[in-house]
């Protein structure tokens, strides 16, 4: 019920599409986009960029700097609605030309592209990334990213959180990659523990017990090696399945 013609008329319809979903029980949002940048745009510069999408003109240079400036907006909202934002970065979709055309959208030819994350967040968390009431849960299909520069920015701003391992990485041996590259760096607590976003509903259960199974062997082997007792290896298995998590979503 909002009438989009420029920039600010669009912030205002997702702030009510925000509130209308925090009514209804949600803690988060999910934004996925390709490069993780946020930049602050001047407003006549944001509105030329709207109303070249509106009339069909814009081009993809365009949507890239508009979709910049919209994962900073979005962090300001989620700021103010009290809801934690999720960033899904490094997935080019539809790859396969003829499946997209056969098929429509979505149907699995989405592929890692190389991603960065140190310069592209900066504007954000300078503004954010100390603020008590915000969360960014940041997830990643480029691994290398992981210990060059996610951990070391999860270690350093309170805001920033590192998602569970995603798509790719959630089978036993990505998951263990991923419990090695940034616990030394940023520790548990800088991450969200494991959720699950797959439209496979039946499969949700068994990637649970997976993550679970492998949090556990990773443990045991920090136990068995001297470099943890037994006792704090209890509290963080159970940190990781479900305490992290919930933690990281304002659960309870």
């Amino acid at each position: 019920d909002t009438d989009v013609v420029d920039y600010a008329s669009l912030v205002a319809a997702l702030s009510v599409r925000l509130a209308a979903f925090k009514r209804l029980g949600a803690t988060g949002i999910d934004v996925s986009v390709t490069s993780p940048r946020a930049e602050l745009l001047p407003a006549a510069e944001a509105d030329g960029l709207v109303q070249r999408g509106l009339r069909g003109l814009a081009s993809a240079d365009d949507g890239e700097r508009l979709a910049a400036r919209l994962v900073l907006q979005l962090a300001e909202l989620c700021r103010d609605e009290g809801l934690v934002m999720q960033l899904h970065a490094g997935s080019l979709r539809n790859h396969h030309a003829d499946g997209l055309a056969r098929f429509g959208t979505d149907i699995g030819a989405d592929i890692p592209v190389a991603t960065e994350w140190t310069r592209n967040l900066h504007e954000l968390l300078n503004a954010y990334g100390d603020d008590p009431g915000f969360t960014l849960v940041a997830y990643t299909l480029d691994e290398s990213t992981l210990t060059r520069e996610l951990a070391p920015l999860a270690g350093y701003y309170p805001a920033l959180v590192l998602g569970a391992p995603w798509w790719f990485l959630d089978s036993p041996a990505g998951m263990r990659r991923f419990l090695d590259a940034v616990a030394p760096i940023c520790g548990l607590a800088n991450t969200a523990g494991f959720v699950d976003d797959t439209r496979a509903f039946p499969s949700i259960p068994a990637r649970h017990e997976v993550w679970r199974r492998v949090s556990c062997d990773w443990l045991a082997e920090l136990v068995t090696s001297g470099k943890l007792d037994e006792e704090a290896a209890h509290r963080l298995a159970r940190s990781l399945a479900v305490d992290l998590a919930r933690d990281a979503y304002r659960l309870g």
